[in-house]
């Protein structure tokens, strides 16, 4: 084959291929233009589309009275910035300009904006609960801050929630650890979530659903000419009414006073909290600050503990209190008869320690069960509980009672409290359960702990015959849009007990007998209602200081059952002893069946020589 021949094979072989790659090329533009052309005009429109989340609003949160709502959503913005729009050499110049503009700290921006996120071309929120004329200064500004934007984002506003912070919760941004719990149910970065109370309970009722607005943009992210905006319209959250009963939050806050402790008060027939009051509490709407991390690290720091419920999160010994219980497992069992007496000298010998009786150190003389109670004799329980009940009994009617199990109330962070036994000693201790161990919890001492939660539930079953309804503060929710009523929460039965009414009511009548000549005598003689209930004082060590309970009920004997109401109040011994559980009761009970004030029930009660000139404890 000559030189020329090959040349001309060569550029036939040549010419074979670009006719090949021609046709190639003709053919994959034939059917990408018109084969799929649509697909691929509708890839092309998505990627010059650019959608923005329309946040929706989140639900109020309103009282039983539906009226001014609690929790409720205002208006306000958050600012955007698109990293990889600004040059990383000019980032410090604008994060400076910005904090001029939203007078935040630049430092405080730097932490919202990484160096690692400087590549992003999504939008990352820098501040928030930025309000109208801030928004202005920037726009004005606009052409010198570059990769800036803004949107629309309502913020919690919390009106005067004082003692019911704990109740009501607070929001804040979804983290990383909630998003990997929670993504799969439609959370997303950004997020605002509930952290605590009701704001996180029912956090998927109140968050409403997001809008989207769509806008097709140019190659430099302006709006394009003659192409609409997409927009779907959010929805609003629902509305939530709560059982609480504002006004006698107010009286039982300010019968608590700056004590540390907790009130709780209930509807025995339905398990209605009508008012939960822990202090001391702490203001939800610092958290809406661009320096919500500092605020909520000096709570965190806080000695007194004011982010802890203390209603719910925090027990304690009952104390005498928990001679109702043993009360009821005495009369059940028949252990000991009723009338039967036991002779109280103040103190007894048992072991190698010498056992004296706290109310009385001259001893209160022959008792019988309804006397030793009304006089809330030590020594009566001790010898009863050891000799004739037993420590396998006393467990069972307290945990017949539901202490030391969850009641399962609507507000997340419940702790179950603690009955011991035997054996849980044994296994926690390497120790044997002593007869002492029997005597201390006769008297709701040693290693018994309750919520006042679990106290008011306790006083609950006495006065419902032994059935307990599970506690709520969720009475409905409402469409929040139009307030039209979508779900009403009904009473729901947690537990049922097999005991005998007659000795439900026996108990009743012996918690009578507290008020009426017993331990409670003075501060609960209140004309306007009947109360019966039971003094507890728990000891914690400390020579000069006791926790101070008092659990209750009113009216006395009423046919009404949705009249009756329960209170549990529990006065830390942190405070300065004064013995306050009962006298707060008390003003409780008659501000709310007097329909009186705090200030009108407490001189109504001839209390004013206690209470501090201001109304509250230093």
């Amino acid at each position: 084959m000559t030189q020329e021949t090959a040349m001309k094979n060569r550029i036939v072989v040549a010419q074979l291929i670009f006719i090949a790659i021609f046709v190639l090329y003709a053919g994959r533009l034939f059917i990408m233009q018109i084969m799929h052309g649509e697909l691929y005009r509708s890839r092309a429109d998505d990627i010059s589309r650019r959608t923005m989340t329309l946040p929706a609003q989140r639900g109020d949160i309103f009282d039983r009275s539906y009226s001014a709502p609690i929790a409720s959503s205002v208006d306000s913005f958050a600012v955007f910035i698109a990293p990889a729009e600004v040059r990383q050499e000019n980032m410090i110049e604008l994060l400076e300009n910005l904090s001029k503009f939203l007078h935040i700290p630049r430092e405080q921006l730097e932490k919202k904006l990484p160096p690692e996120y400087y590549h992003l071309y999504r939008p990352v929120e820098i501040a928030s609960n930025i309000q109208y004329e801030e928004i202005a200064s920037i726009a004005e500004n606009l052409d010198t801050l570059h990769g800036v934007s803004w949107q629309s984002k309502p913020v919690r506003n919390y009106r005067d929630t004082g003692s019911l912070s704990h109740v009501i919760g607070y929001v804040g941004d979804i983290t990383r650890d909630e998003l990997t719990v929670l993504y799969n149910r439609g959370y997303k970065q950004g997020d605002i979530i509930g952290k605590t109370g009701i704001e996180r309970q029912y956090d998927e009722l109140l968050r409403g659903k997001e809008g989207r607005e769509i806008r097709t943009v140019d190659v430099r992210g302006r709006l394009a000419r003659n192409r609409e905006i997409i927009r779907e319209a959010p929805e609003t959250g629902k509305n939530l009414v709560l059982t609480i009963d504002s006004g006698m939050q107010t009286l039982a806050e300010k019968a608590l006073g700056e004590r540390t402790g907790s009130v709780v008060i209930m509807r025995p027939s339905s398990g209605e909290i009508l008012a939960m009051v822990s202090y001391p509490w702490y203001d939800p709407g610092i958290f809406n600050s661009n320096d919500s991390g500092a605020e909520y690290q000096l709570l965190v720091n806080d000695a007194k503990r004011p982010l802890i419920n203390r209603a719910i999160q925090s027990s304690y010994p009952p104390g005498s209190t928990f001679k109702i219980i043993m009360t009821t497992g005495i009369l059940s069992e028949n252990s000991f008869p009723e009338e039967k007496t036991v002779d109280c000298q103040g103190e007894m010998s048992y072991g190698d320690r010498t056992w004296r009786c706290h109310i009385r150190r001259p001893g209160h003389g022959r008792l019988n069960l309804q006397q030793a109670m009304a006089q809330s004799c030590d020594i009566y329980f001790w010898i009863v509980g050891r000799d004739n009940l037993g420590i396998e009994r006393i467990v069972s009617y307290a945990r017949d009672y539901g202490l030391g199990e969850l009641t399962g109330i609507d507000i997340p962070g419940e702790i179950p409290g603690f009955i011991p036994t035997p054996q849980w000693k044994e296994r926690r201790l390497r120790e044997r359960w002593q007869g002492g161990d029997t005597m201390n919890m006769s008297i709701g001492q040693g290693f018994a702990l309750v919520t006042p939660l679990q106290m008011a539930n306790m006083v609950a079953m006495t006065v419902n015959d032994g059935v307990i309804y599970k506690p709520h503060v969720l009475k409905e929710v409402r469409d929040g849009a139009n307030g039209e009523i979508e779900s009403v929460i009904e009473r729901e039965i947690i537990h049922k007990s097999d005991i005998d009414k007659e000795v439900f009511k026996t108990v009743r009548n012996n918690m009578r007998s507290v008020i009426s000549s017993g331990t409670a005598r003075f501060p609960l003689n209140i004309k306007t209602v009947e109360v019966a209930g039971k003094t507890g004082t728990s000891e914690v060590g400390l020579q000069d200081r006791w926790h101070s309970w008092f659990a209750a009920y009113a009216p006395y004997n009423s046919t009404n059952v949705e009249e009756q109401i329960v209170v549990s109040v529990i006065v830390e011994a942190s405070n300065p002893w004064e013995w306050w559980a009962p006298y707060a009761s008390a003003i409780i009970f008659q501000g709310i069946f007097a329909e009186q004030t705090y200030e009108e029930a407490v001189n109504a009660l001839g209390f004013q020589y206690l209470i501090p000139a201001s109304g509250r404890r230093e």
